[in-house]
């Protein structure tokens, strides 16, 4: 029942007061020096993501003043269907591949989202099946781009709620803010509102991904 509610306040973020951040738009600009890879959560409005992809993009404009960036909202349902994160995973390593071939220097920072981080969490090869709204692993970004992912940036992850985190390669580079008592990512957690929150997290998210660089 609070997961219900909880995806259920989300669809209404919209009336939470969040709107007035500015939404960056959302591109595959031709060979920036980074490309910042976002999948929204569960009926999130925005370009990226208005909790926490669009503050994110934005912190990261501030903090990596030397570099250009560009970015891709991961085209899935972002619903409760039973494919959705599983075409978010298969969207997401599509696009970064496409996007290694044609800009070979170009590095990836990869922001996930409650749902959104159940893609990326597939996509670095960490199986989101069992979780809210996961999925079996159906696309993992192969090892010749694996070098060019500088950061994973992770909110709201339900596959923590499961006891699970991202281990392996990408370990290092991964930085995931799950709120105290927030019931999609802590087992038992019981403050839906706290799943709503993130937007506190975004410079830290980018300070910590300028690190990576």
């Amino acid at each position: 029942m609070r997961i219900r509610l909880c995806l259920a306040a989300l669809s209404l973020v919209g009336g939470a007061g969040i709107v007035t951040l500015t939404a960056p738009t959302a591109s595959a600009a031709t060979c920036s020096d980074i490309d910042v890879v976002a999948a929204r959560g569960t009926f999130e409005p925005g370009t990226l993501g208005l909790i926490v992809g669009d503050p994110v993009f934005s912190a990261l404009q501030r903090k990596l003043t030397g570099k250009t960036l560009s970015s891709y909202a991961v085209n899935y349902p972002a619903d409760l269907s039973l494919t959705s994160t599983a075409q978010g995973n298969a969207d997401l390593v599509n696009h970064v591949k496409a996007q290694a071939t044609a800009c070979p220097n170009q590095r990836y920072i990869l922001v996930g989202y409650s749902q959104g981080a159940n893609v990326v969490d597939n996509s670095i090869g960490i199986s989101s099946a069992g979780a809210v709204v996961g999925s079996p692993i159906v696309a993992t970004l192969p090892a010749a781009v694996e070098p060019k992912v500088a950061a994973v940036l992770l909110f709201g992850n339900p596959i923590r709620a499961l006891g699970k985190s991202v281990t392996g390669t990408y370990r290092s580079r991964t930085i995931d803010f799950c709120a105290t008592g927030d019931p999609i990512c802590e087992n038992g957690g019981d403050d839906v509102l706290a799943h709503l929150g993130y937007t506190a997290d975004a410079t830290a998210a980018a300070t910590f991904a300028a690190g990576k660089v």
